[in-house]
């Protein structure tokens, strides 16, 4: 359905101006309109940003777990695209740690199949680099890998063998697909330099997940200024507004438990700085749904992807840390680019037409029983964060509105 978003505050990693977008029926953007006195089509539907609302590309996640298939009390498929969708996101990295896991590409393409069908969300799988997440032997990703597979990785788990971690890299290499590593084995420090070190060896693409300490984003800064860098990075919404003071307070062994741990301040000021001058490249969410029982016993993570807008847009943007260019960046273009996505992440004509209408002025109080995500585990539960959701577009067609 043709539709036109007038006078809406345009902004992307490139600019921030009012202006107009068209979306076609064939759910692409049709026109990227700054001219207000430019002469409109006629269409069906029109929404009026009133020079105020934003409109923004649809965000990216690199780094989601979604525990399908295997784990329908924390999160299925559907509650996590509907969780996606309210959170303002368009495409999402799924991570393997499923039973099965995810070692293969027919249990890839089997999941992919699934979310192609329900159409509120893209979602790209990531391999495991071993058969069972086990750490013994590779996965099947030493096959030939379509596009269906962006993101390779071991997830929650280091290598331990410096060896089969090498060969893992190597075969990433051939197929090139960029590795996701979770680098806490030895301190985060240390394990970010193996990763770096190895990746190197292998001549693959190596993505630091969910940094959090000033020791590493120091390591990433150094590396990443040598001409030969292959190397990316992310963090996530929740070291970027809370510390281990937050932890203790929800309980630093079950509720306020998540892995990497809440650092301190220092740490936090770094990953925020780390963001600003370039080091940090990407925002994702590692959205990790737990039952309450879970966490009681000791599971890490947070839910993430419906609150992750507000809470970044509220300790970065509004406390004058990034502009709302560079949070859009961080969200979508960069890491749209990062996958090898060149039909999303931006405002442009031509691209898909997976938008977001935001408010970045509205308040709205946590509520975890309003979550559409079965996972009720996040830490900002009945906490105030400027920035809220109103719509979210999926190839032209609304799959969310407040």
């Amino acid at each position: 359905m043709k539709t036109i978003f007038r006078n809406f505050r345009l902004i992307d990693s490139t600019q921030d101006t009012v202006g107009t977008v068209l979306v076609t029926d064939c759910g692409t953007i049709g026109a990227v309109i700054t001219d207000t006195q430019a002469k409109l089509p006629d269409v069906y539907r029109i929404f009026d940003g009133g020079g105020r609302l934003v409109l923004s590309p649809a965000f990216v996640d690199m780094h989601t777990h979604l525990r399908d298939p295997g784990f329908p009390e924390k999160e299925t498929l559907e509650s996590a695209a509907l969780a996606a969708a309210a959170g303002g996101f368009g495409t999402l990295v799924c991570m393997a740690n499923t039973k099965p896991v995810i070692d293969n590409l027919a249990l890839a393409q089997l999941l992919k199949q699934r979310s192609d069908v329900l159409g509120i969300i893209d979602l790209y799988p990531a391999m495991a680099l071993t058969h069972a997440l086990e750490g013994q032997e590779l996965s099947g990703i030493t096959e030939s890998l379509p596009d269906t597979i962006r993101l390779l990785s071991e997830d929650g788990k280091d290598i331990y063998d410096d060896a089969l971690f090498l060969a893992a890299l190597q075969a990433a290499s051939r197929a090139d697909k960029m590795v996701s590593c979770h680098c806490e084995a030895g301190g985060e420090s240390a394990a970010v330099a193996r990763a770096i070190t190895l990746g190197k060896k292998a001549g693959c693409r190596i993505h630091i997940a969910h940094v959090s300490t000033q020791a590493a984003v120091a390591t990433i800064r150094r590396e990443k200024s040598k001409p030969d860098a292959r190397l990316s990075c992310e963090i996530s919404p929740h070291h970027c507004a809370l510390t281990q003071k937050d932890a203790r307070k929800l309980g630093a062994e079950t509720f306020g438990l998540v892995a990497p741990p809440l650092r301190t301040e220092d740490d936090r000021r770094a990953i925020k700085e780390g963001l600003c001058d370039g080091t940090i490249n990407v925002i994702a969410t590692d959205h990790a749904p737990h039952t309450s029982s879970d966490k009681e016993a000791g599971s890490p993570g947070f839910t993430g992807l419906e609150t992750a807008f507000a809470v970044c847009n509220t300790v970065l943007v509004r406390e004058n840390h990034i502009s709302p260019q560079k949070l859009s960046d961080s969200m979508s273009a960069e890491p749209a680019r990062l996958l090898g996505f060149s039909d999303r992440g931006r405002l442009a004509s031509g691209l898909y037409a997976d938008l977001v209408v935001l408010d970045p002025e509205q308040q709205r109080t946590v509520n975890p029983a309003l979550f559409y995500s079965r996972g009720k585990n996040t830490p900002f539960a009945g906490r105030t964060w400027y920035g809220v959701v109103l719509l979210t577009m999926h190839r032209g067609r609304i799959v969310y509105e407040s």
